[in-house]
């Protein structure tokens, strides 16, 4: 049997989580990589880098799509973007790069590459966040525990938060008053879009609270290519991307934070209606 054949049977019989192949045909653990977060979510790894990372700080986490695909997650100023890393049984592909071992894909990232996305947007991947850092052992003493409420149980107790999906980028956006078109950098977090007159201006233009929205969809209206709209009750805003890809991601996420808010408020009004019947 041939050095190849050995090798393919030796990766074959292994997890890839558990093993990427090096040139000389020995065994490296992803799990000995220190930025290498596992199973780790996509909610938890935007929440531990908008929280703690800055901006170029990245980690490597499993996708939950299928096995053998990984998700790099990288803080991009205020937002989160996430980059697919492929296994393909003998190399991992990134971006426009193949890398035959982790040793070659770890020296890669401390060379800090700079990568880009639709929107425009170059990160420098400076920061690999750790898997495990130290954490102090030191509590608060309660010294006030009361009831608020009554009559509730523990079918009232569902879990809540807001949706930690984030894009940002620059669209053309059509004005309220005068029609004409500007290009606006667009920042999404939780459930709020907030438009800026560049990317450098501290201060937004405009935030829309996304809960007013009502839908989001492709627009053919304004004869102009990759538009697409939101609908509130006080105006539709009508925004173009300038690809037909970007403009599909911005809908896809928009359209899920919606779909997120509504479940949200599906949940609340069940437990009004479960706690009305109670005290009728």
């Amino acid at each position: 049997m041939g050095r190849a054949e050995s090798l393919e049977g030796k990766m074959s019989a292994q997890d890839p989580a558990d093993l990427w192949s090096t040139s000389d045909g020995e065994a490296e653990l992803l799990q000995d990589l220190g930025w290498y977060h596992g199973n780790l979510t996509r909610h938890a790894a935007e929440a531990l880098l908008l929280s703690n990372g800055c901006d170029g700080s990245y980690l490597l986490r499993d996708s939950n799509e299928r096995t053998g695909l990984y998700s790099l997650s990288v803080r991009a100023k205020d937002s989160v973007k996430h980059f697919h890393v492929e296994y393909t049984g003998f190399s991992f592909k990134f971006g426009f790069n193949e890398f035959s071992s982790l040793k070659d894909f770890v020296k890669h990232f401390a060379n800090q590459p700079l990568i880009g996305s639709e929107t425009g947007t170059l990160i420098v991947l400076k920061h690999p966040y750790p898997r495990k850092v130290e954490e102090p052992s030191i509590y608060e003493s309660v010294r006030v525990h009361t009831a608020m409420q009554t009559g509730r149980t523990e079918n009232d107790l569902v879990p809540t938060a807001p949706s930690l999906g984030t894009k940002e980028g620059y669209l053309t956006k059509q004005g309220g008053l005068v029609k004409t078109w500007k290009t606006r950098w667009f920042t999404l977090h939780r459930n709020e879009l907030k438009y800026f007159k560049d990317q450098m201006s501290p201060e937004p233009i405009r935030i829309l609270d996304l809960t007013e929205c009502s839908a989001v969809q492709f627009d053919y209206s304004q004869e102009r290519v990759n538009c697409f709209c939101l609908v509130f009750p006080f105006r539709t805003f009508y925004l173009c991307a300038k690809t037909g890809v970007e403009a599909d991601e911005w809908i896809k996420i928009l359209r899920w934070k919606l779909s997120q808010i509504r479940k949200q408020l599906d949940q609340r009004e069940g437990t009004i209606r479960s706690h009305s019947f109670i005290f009728k």
